[in-house]
């Protein structure tokens, strides 16, 4: 693992999460301006699909901001930005129904989805320093590798984090397109649409998984390097 080619790598995946976002972007508003046949609004879709799996403990709210869109489980509260909230288009019910697929997951204990909420209070903490136990751990190296390995452990929960979001990410997904497709809630073309736009949010998550995974390779090859030398 010694040499692992990290700084290469990062920076292709820097670039590689830019060009997702800017795709990203662009097929949301391309697709915020084709207007459903069914007239529905997002907030009117959320309202849908969680009537539908018999959910009626679960807010619909509108937040500031462009794809700020996310569902809060200790809240329990779907958050759709102010464009998703009130557009009636394809983007729009591709994104509300996917926060409701969210909401379905907690309604049903959806395994990854509890595991993933189990880790967040353990997260909040390490993460304000964490930083300062890695950027330690390198320079105390030579004498001690116990800060470093501390740093990685701590690191690897991050990782592991990232990746358990796939699939609870590309779930809702899943769940979102079969109940808006069964629904009745689009056509064929903005099911196709909804599909895509969604494809293209759960690619920002695992560049974002694969680049925490790099990282963290690359303490362990510090680490493994250090202890070599000693």
């Amino acid at each position: 693992m010694s040499g692992f080619p990290i700084f290469p790598f990062l920076i292709l995946m820097m670039v590689v999460s830019w060009v997702i976002q800017w795709r990203l972007r662009s097929k949301m508003s391309k697709y915020a301006q084709i207007g459903l046949q069914s007239g529905l609004s997002g907030r009117q879709i959320a309202e849908l699909m969680l009537a539908d799996h018999g959910i009626t403990d679960v807010r619909i709210i509108s937040t500031e901001g462009r794809l700020t869109d996310h569902y809060n489980p200790a809240d329990k509260t779907v958050n759709l930005s102010e464009a998703v909230y009130e557009e009636r288009s394809a983007a729009a019910a591709a994104i509300a129904a996917h926060e409701c697929g969210h909401a379905v997951q907690h309604a049903t204990a959806y395994s990854m989805l509890q595991f993933r909420s189990a880790m967040v209070p353990a997260l909040s903490a390490v993460s304000r320093f964490m930083p300062f136990i890695l950027m330690a751990g390198v320079f105390m190296l030579r004498s001690t590798p116990i800060p470093l390995g501390v740093g990685i452990a701590l690191f690897s929960l991050t990782t592991l984090f990232s990746f358990v979001t796939l699939p609870v990410e590309f779930d809702a997904s899943r769940r979102a397109l079969a109940w808006i497709d069964r629904r009745g809630i689009v056509t064929t073309q903005e099911h196709a649409m909804a599909k895509d736009a969604l494809w293209w949010a759960a690619m920002t998550y695992v560049v974002a998984a694969l680049s925490s995974l790099a990282t963290l390779l690359y303490y362990v090859s510090i680490f493994m390097g250090g202890r070599d030398r000693r």
